[in-house]
């Protein structure tokens, strides 16, 4: 059972969305705010008095655009917290994801808020709630949000097999269709290097699991990923070469 704060300085949207989640069996109390400085203070008073106190905040369902602080700045100052409540960002803005991703954000739901889409949210925080034997928000690690048909998704990280340079943006690829999300393929490369994905061109992050041939024919390299056959620039050649001999254990 879950002990929710929405903050949304707009009042029928707060008292809308405050509706929705009472009526879902899995909130055990759902509470308004009205703007940042009030949920910072009525969350930091939460922890402070811990989560077996009746003032105990599991999630902040939070808005982004909000009057003086915005909903990232809050969380921004929630991650400095030692043991802060998850959040869901509610917005009427998509372009946020991707930072909200960066904030580890357990879900980011589009207004106007659907029922369905809402539920949706609460059994994400139920199942990380749910769970206290591992880090709450390890799970934000592992996936992306991708924008599709207005909706916002957290795909798996692991279901990427690469991704693709279009200016300040990147595509990610994966068996069931491609995704374009608001990233710069550098910062993508940063975050999963340790995930086994590899630079093998300007244009092409690979993962380098899913690399199924590697081709030389004249001078030139190329990946077989699927049906797709990407590059190799000469730059990210032999380092490619050698990670892929470690790998088999030639």
């Amino acid at each position: 059972m879950l002990r929710v704060l929405a903050v949304d300085d707009e009042e029928p949207a707060l008292e809308e969305l405050l509706y929705l989640l009472r009526a879902d069996p899995r909130i055990r109390s759902a509470e308004g705010a009205t703007g940042a400085t009030e949920a910072l203070r009525r969350i930091g008073s939460a922890v402070e008095a811990g989560p077996d106190d009746p003032s105990a905040i599991d999630v902040v369902f939070l808005d982004i655009h909000m009057a003086g602080l915005t909903g990232l700045d809050v969380a921004q100052l929630l991650a400095g917290f030692a043991a802060p409540p998850l959040i869901v960002f509610v917005t009427a803005h998509e372009g946020f994801a991707v930072h909200a991703f960066d904030l580890k954000a357990v879900d980011y739901v589009l207004k106007p808020v659907r029922r369905e889409r809402l539920a949706e949210a609460v059994r994400r925080v139920a199942e990380q709630v749910g769970d206290r034997s591992a880090p709450a928000l390890d799970t934000a690690n592992d996936q992306i949000p991708v924008e599709l048909g207005g909706v916002i998704r957290f795909i798996p990280i692991d279901d990427i097999a690469y991704a693709e340079a279009q200016g300040d943006y990147a595509r990610l690829h994966t068996d069931n269709g491609s995704h374009l999300v608001r990233v710069p393929l550098t910062t993508l490369e940063e975050r999963w290097r340790s995930r086994g994905f590899v630079r093998i061109h300007r244009r092409h992050l690979v993962a380098l699991g899913r690399i199924d041939e590697l081709r030389l024919d004249a001078g030139s390299m190329n990946v077989r990923i699927g049906a797709a056959e990407l590059a190799v620039s000469r730059r990210h050649a032999r380092a490619l070469r050698d990670l892929l001999m470690r790998q088999t254990g030639r």
